[in-house]
């Protein structure tokens, strides 16, 4: 829907301007006049091409929608206007790209759009789960109490997303500094003792003529090697692009030895959460999955929720469905027939999302429990090989001289 900038006159003689959203400068014209404006002029509002540009609208953070949401939900609560409510977060809004949003939602809901409305035209800052339960709670006259759940839910969402990345980051960290260890033994340190031993005339054990020829053969072949890396870098992007490369990486995360069982408890975590806040803002049952599938962040969950809407459709209830994916611990979807039969899902699922915050927590601290030894095992041998097979030649040449 086109955009149109306007000035014109109130039926009291007062000139006023604004904007105004329709297919067609007719209909922008029509609800003009229905508001009692008489046009002096309007056209076309280009579009604003910093909405396109990743990186200039979105990244905003967390915690400044959270205070936004927060501070519109108390001032409507408050009996403020929504326009009102909107300038004054707005023009107090410390975040340039926020507040750009927010005075270019406040213009638009000043045009005669809806709150609603006016958030999809910044679908990368107000996701479509943020807007569903908006336009919610507009038809359902509780937009306050919405805005304090919509506030609760971005926090515990992103406390759980928080959660599983520094999880996420601690062996990755670890693991990338035993690579580059690793390679500066045998870069550097290796081949020095080598020329040294090999001056001496010296006879190598065993081990250090494993490692020198590890050595020799990364020296000779480093890049190739780089060239591989590269390689398989560019073929991972490519495979990204492709239909199929994202799910295969999401079903190797879900199934994972170690990792997979901090992301089916977060996936299940973030899967309740969001449905449990959709279904207590009385969206259907058939709109809040498809919202839950885009907004699960995993593409094997995603197909299993697209799996059970499609059932649901059918006629069938919804715990069947959800058994048939083999995605949802029986625990889970036992539960949620429970909520499904008395009729407070909602409740039921908050309950569920609660219990597997506390259980990614435990899985998180399992999983670096587990790992850390592995890893401190793993870096362990690789120097100590090293170390010892350059210090071994040292002591049989003093035996030697002995």
């Amino acid at each position: 829907m086109a955009t149109w900038q306007w000035e014109g006159t109130t039926n009291e003689g007062k000139f006023t301007r604004g904007e105004v959203e329709g297919d067609t400068k007719i209909e922008a014209q029509t609800k003009l006049k229905q508001q009692g404006i008489s046009i002096l002029k309007i056209k076309k509002k280009q579009k604003e091409l910093t909405l396109n540009i990743p990186g200039v609208t979105d990244g905003v953070p967390t915690k400044s929608m959270v205070i936004f949401t927060r501070q519109m939900a108390t001032m409507i609560d408050a009996g403020l206007p929504l326009v009102q409510a909107l300038d004054l977060v707005g023009n107090s809004e410390p975040n340039p790209n926020l507040k750009r949003c927010i005075l270019g939602v406040k213009n638009s809901v000043e045009s005669g759009s809806s709150f609603s409305e006016a958030l999809k035209r910044y679908p990368r800052v107000f996701e479509q789960l943020y807007v569903n339960l908006i336009q919610a709670g507009e038809m359902g006259g509780i937009l306050d109490t919405i805005m304090n759940r919509l506030a609760e839910y971005i926090e515990k969402a992103s406390e759980t997303q928080k959660k599983v990345k520094s999880a996420m980051k601690y062996p990755l960290t670890v693991l990338s500094v035993s690579m580059l260890i690793t390679i500066g033994l045998l870069w550097k340190v290796v081949p020095t003792f080598a020329g040294t031993f090999t001056s001496m005339g010296a006879k190598l054990p065993a081990i250090t003529l494993f490692v020198v020829g590890i050595s020799d053969g990364f020296m000779a072949k480093a890049p190739l090697l780089a060239g591989g890396a590269a390689g398989l870098f560019v073929a991972y992007k490519v495979a990204m692009k492709t239909k199929q490369g994202p799910f295969v990486r999401d079903w190797m995360l879900f199934h994972g030895p170690i990792i997979g069982n901090v992301v089916k408890k977060s996936s299940v975590a973030k899967f309740t959460r969001t449905l449990g806040t959709l279904v207590s803002a009385g969206v259907p049952i058939i709109e809040a999955l498809q919202i839950v599938g885009k907004t699960s962040g995993n593409l094997v969950v995603e197909r299993a929720v697209d799996y059970t809407r499609e059932k649901i459709m059918e006629g069938k209830n919804m715990t069947a469905p959800l058994l048939e994916t083999q995605i949802f611990p029986v625990m889970v979807v036992q539960m949620i027939a429970v909520g499904e039969a008395t009729g407070a899902m909602d409740v039921m699922l908050g309950k569920i999302a609660d219990f597997y915050d506390s259980e990614v927590d435990e899985a998180i601290d399992g999983m670096t429990a587990m790992m850390e030894p592995i890893i401190m095992l793993v870096l362990g041998g690789i120097i100590g090989t090293v170390m010892l097979a350059m210090y071994m030649p040292i002591f049989t040449m003093g035996d030697n001289i002995k």
